[in-house]
């Protein structure tokens, strides 16, 4: 990083153990430092006053004013980068749903000090969702740093060249990660009830996913919930995998079907959008389309293209409206995306996909 600034980070939450733990988790990161950290949002606003930080931390339940409050005000008067920290769970989640309406950039799990593999796993996690923040609409062609980890070997082995059963099912596969909730929102609302089965992999914590389907459900035309292991992929539904486990496509016979399993994080992700692109890739071949959205890191970039190699069409989402142009540029650098296009153009380039798919299988 010699050379780099580091992104600063202004931390607001009403518990001292909770300011302490995150400092640590942030000073930690060579590309992060805790500009300063405020008790409640008006000890907030006037450290404002005196410096910017690049992204502030925010906690949802304080004393004088709330945080989705103060998010709102300072979304109106001087926008910055926002991730929610919070303990969010159950009708909770509901709370999740405001702050990113509100215009928060991500939302993560508030540190549980009890848990050793909290600290393991969700400091990464943590700090990922500051760089990301950090980068949103800003320097946005920065990458993660270079870290060891996992690949989608870990949790689905390459499939070598084994004949797959024929199928004429369509299936659409979509991976998002920052920025993701709100896109995803813009794409499954217009997708019509017509539409072929949709998976879907978010990077999302436990605890929200289920909310998130269930508000996405409220909106759609499409039926959209959380996956259960077992569930059909039906046409005209949508299928989002739940936070803290891999979402894979499976068949039985002509039929697809979900599996939902453990697994060591891959890409610094559980769910990971490689693993499912992956397992789409192997069921699904030509017969799937596979669409790559917003988001920090390269997640997706080696899914997607084995997705090509095996005759998908395949689709990424520009720059010019992704809020991290991160997973879509490094699908795109692995010559992975065939057609890139704006957010809200993706829905009629997946229809336009799924009907060249079925014309060409009926040749």
């Amino acid at each position: 990083m010699i050379g780099k600034a580091k992104k600063r980070v202004l931390i607001v939450d009403d518990s001292a153990v909770v300011r302490q733990t995150l400092s640590d988790i942030i000073s930690r990161h060579p590309g992060l430092e805790v500009m300063a950290t405020a008790n409640d949002p008006f000890q907030a606003a006037e450290r404002l006053r005196r410096e910017i930080p690049d992204v502030i931390v925010l906690d949802v339940e304080m004393p004088r004013m709330d945080g989705i409050t103060f998010l709102r005000r300072l979304m109106a008067q001087r926008p910055l980068p926002v991730v929610i920290c919070s303990t969010l769970v159950g009708e909770g989640s509901r709370t999740f749903l405001a702050a990113l309406e509100a215009g928060a950039v991500d939302v993560i799990l508030k540190p549980n000090l009890a848990t050793r593999k909290f600290l393991e796993e969700s400091s990464i996690r943590i700090q990922d969702a500051i760089l990301a923040a950090a980068h949103a609409r800003l320097d946005r062609r920065r990458q993660i740093p270079n870290e060891a980890k996992l690949t989608a070997d870990a949790v689905l082995p390459p499939a070598g060249r084994t004949a797959m059963a024929q199928t004429t099912l369509k299936v659409v596969a979509i991976g998002a990660s920052t920025g993701g909730t709100e896109a995803l929102r813009v794409v499954l609302e217009a997708l019509p009830p017509t539409a072929p089965p949709i998976v879907v992999v978010q990077h999302m914590p436990e605890a929200f996913t289920a909310n998130f389907a269930r508000r996405l459900d409220e909106l759609c035309q499409i039926t959209v919930k959380e996956a259960r292991d077992g569930d059909s992929v039906l046409p005209g539904h949508a299928l989002i995998a739940p936070g803290g486990k891999h979402m894979l496509l499976t068949r039985s016979g002509a039929n697809y079907r979900i599996e939902v399993k453990e697994g060591p994080l891959v890409n610094r992700h559980r769910p990971s959008v490689d693993v499912l692109f992956r397992s789409v890739s192997r069921v699904a071949g030509a017969n799937a389309i596979g669409v790559i959205m917003t988001g920090m890191g390269d997640d997706g970039a080696r899914g997607l293209k084995e997705m090509r190699d095996r005759g998908a069409r395949t689709i990424g989402q520009d720059e010019a409206t992704s809020v991290v142009y991160g997973m879509p540029a490094e699908a795109k650098k692995h010559g992975a995306v065939e057609t890139e296009a704006a957010l809200t153009a993706i829905p009629e380039a997946i229809m336009r996909a799924v009907n060249h798919a079925a014309s060409r299988i009926k040749a």
